[in-house]
């Protein structure tokens, strides 16, 4: 036998006319293709076939979907013919020879799932204690209808009743708290909802089973949405929310609708535009988007429209790209998503904001240039590089270049400087490895918060030893900010000084992946891990009591090599002169940087721009020189 999920990826990426065609004559009519049907052997145009659907003979009656026209056709078996399919779509097809023993194991958390969803239903309709939340949903013009085609429901702020009803039912904690409707933070710890005073969305997978809940919290407190955690059934990487209604229609209209929110979907699929999903408030995951190119060429997202939802509509975008999918961006207007939108404007508006839409580079250069990035060298140097990830990003060769067109076009460069520019950064990403997880600030989690999944611990073996550039010297700073207390201010302002101020950027810009950080930080991470908590220590704090106060910001391992830092204060003999040293150094990375990027900027320079580079680089050669430090090795003189 075949799994279900391999035939259920050879039909969502089978090209059932491109198959048929082979047997059948067929011509485009509309949205469908005709032809003569192959079965009773007719002349007529009377066979229809509909692309990622099925076909029909209006006069015979046959139809079926790939996998049985193959069959009757070339008289295969089941199996054969979702191997035949396979070897066509280019998807290797492997066959399990002995039938699974028993029942599925995922049915008794789909089971417990769609006991606890329809509980859910029935508490937010019958329950004095939901009042709140049939007032919310009032609020929001949610019908009783809609709510219940949605599955929506309330989870009570109660500690028991769920557990009580679920375990009255045969369902032991054990297994409530693996289907993750159950959370204990402590081993000695009763067992608590982890859905409490919220509305919730019932998540169902591809196949229709129910797999997890989100959770609209109704009162005050954080996070407002929270989403089940990880399961046997449910992988938020792996799920789109309403992704296993809306493929049908996301195949028959050929796109998918991307929104952010429960709410967005449910308020568009009740107006009427169907092929809509949401990646449950997270950032679209590799398989998310593979879930989307399997049922739809063309992406729509329509996100928010301020920075926060800019960034996440252009990261969603390059996911999208990488899989070869054709994705467009559906502008919204200001302070509007697609749920407040629709319920003011309707269905026709938002259909008009949808075919409206631009190609999401060309939306990228739209707003570049509404903002004059292209007007100024070091702006345009800015905005190439954040044009160029969603190049590399774009596997389809065709659109691929002409993305690269558009990018020459719009800053005004020649086409085979940004080719040679990308071909650069694609060599230089595949020769870096990724860094390491850098330390982070702690924060105190609130009570309906969902825990942060923790990086693994980083583990050292012998002494640190950093991979940055000029690290000594700021271990040297550093070490001053913590022996020498009342030298802190001089460090700072000395830190300050380095930078040449970094321009600012919009919010949705994406980092540019070989931009170092800005000067006035400290590059290595635990080093600037440590500096930015001393920035805020009052300076009469010294020795231990410095130690513990830096236990309370920082990760365990940054706060012992702190510790390690302070036990030999006798090796700083002079203070002064070891920041007067780092600075210089420094100095002379940052010098050595700036080097760098004129070196970036020169080619996308034309006639008096590029005489004042190649003269800046001269005079910062000649200032290394004179500080007794190499000159920059790209560096040629004119």
């Amino acid at each position: 036998m075949i799994p279900d999920e391999d035939v259920e990826r050879v039909r969502d990426a089978a090209d059932i006319v491109a198959i048929i065609s082979e047997h059948v004559r067929l011509k485009r009519v509309g949205s469908v293709f005709r032809g003569p049907c192959p079965f009773h052997q007719g002349t007529n145009n009377n066979f229809s076939v509909l692309p990622k659907g099925g076909y029909t003979c209006f006069v015979c009656g046959e139809k079926g979907n790939v996998f049985t026209f193959v069959q009757k056709r070339l008289g295969m078996t089941f199996v054969e013919a979702v191997k035949y399919v396979g070897e066509k779509s280019g998807i290797e097809v492997r066959e399990v020879k002995a039938h699974r023993e028993g029942p599925d194991p995922r049915e008794p958390f789909w089971e417990i799932n769609g006991t606890a969803a329809a509980w859910f239903t029935e508490t937010l309709w019958n329950s004095p204690s939901a009042k709140e939340a049939r007032e919310y949903l009032a609020s929001r013009q949610i019908s009783r209808e809609t709510a219940d085609r949605f599955e929506l429901g309330y989870a009570p702020r109660e500690l028991g009743l769920m557990r009580a009803y679920l375990n009255n039912l045969g369902w032991e904690d054990d297994r409530l708290l693996q289907a993750g409707l159950l959370v204990k933070r402590a081993e000695e710890e009763e067992p608590r909802p982890r859905f409490r005073d919220r509305l919730t969305f019932a998540i169902l997978d591809a196949a229709a089973h129910h797999v997890a809940f989100g959770g609209r919290l109704l009162g005050p407190g954080e996070p407002k949405y929270l989403n089940s955690s990880e399961s046997e059934v449910f992988h938020k990487g792996q799920t789109l929310y309403h992704l296993n209604a809306a493929r049908q229609a996301m195949r028959r209209e050929e796109r998918a609708i991307l929104v952010e929110g429960y709410f967005d979907v449910v308020r568009m699929v009740d107006a009427g535009i169907e092929p809509v999903v949401a990646p449950m408030g997270t950032a679209l995951a590799e398989g998310q988007a593979e879930l989307l190119r399997r049922h739809a060429k063309t992406v729509f997202i329509a996100y928010d429209s301020d920075a926060p939802g800019q960034k996440a509509t252009f990261r969603a975008a390059d996911v999208l790209l990488a899989q070869g999918v054709a994705v467009r961006v559906v502008t919204m207007p200001d302070g509007d998503d697609p749920d407040t939108y629709v319920r003011a404007h309707g269905r026709d508006a938002m259909e008009k904001l949808i075919a409206n839409s631009l190609d999401v580079f060309d939306r990228k250069v739209q707003l570049l240039e509404r903002g004059g990035w292209f007007n100024d060298l070091q702006r345009k140097r800015r905005a190439l590089d954040s044009l160029l990830p969603t190049i590399r990003a774009c596997t389809d060769q065709l659109t691929r270049e002409m993305y690269l067109a558009r990018a020459a076009e719009a800053a005004a460069v020649d086409r085979s400087v940004l080719a040679r520019e990308l071909e650069a950064g694609a060599s230089r990403r595949a020769r870096t490895s990724a860094p390491p997880p850098s330390p982070t600030i702690r924060r105190v989690r609130g009570e309906d918060e969902e825990a942060p999944v923790a990086p693994p611990p980083v583990q050292r073996v012998g002494p640190y030893r950093s991979t940055v550039e000029a690290s000594s010297s700021e271990r040297d700073l550093v070490r001053v900010m913590m022996l020498h207390r009342p030298l802190a201010d001089a460090v700072i302002e000395g830190v300050g000084r380095l930078s040449d101020g970094e321009m600012e950027r919009p919010d949705w810009l994406p980092e540019d992946e070989e931009q170092a950080l800005p000067p006035a930080r400290l590059r290595d991470p635990a080093y600037g891990a440590i500096y930015e908590a001393l920035l805020e220590a009052e300076v009469s704090l010294q020795g231990g009591e410095l130690v513990t106060w830096l236990g309370d910001k920082l990760e365990p391992w940054v706060v012992r090599l702190a510790e390690e830092m302070l036990d030999t204060p006798e090796s700083m003999m002079n203070p002064q002169a070891s920041i007067d040293g780092a600075l210089r150094r420094l100095r002379e990375r940052s010098m050595r940087d700036r080097l760098a990027e004129l070196d970036r900027l020169t080619p996308i320079a034309l006639g008096e721009q590029k005489d004042r580079l190649i003269a800046e680089k001269q005079r910062l050669n000649n200032e290394l020189r004179h500080m007794g430090a190499t000159g920059w090795k790209g560096y040629r003189r004119p």
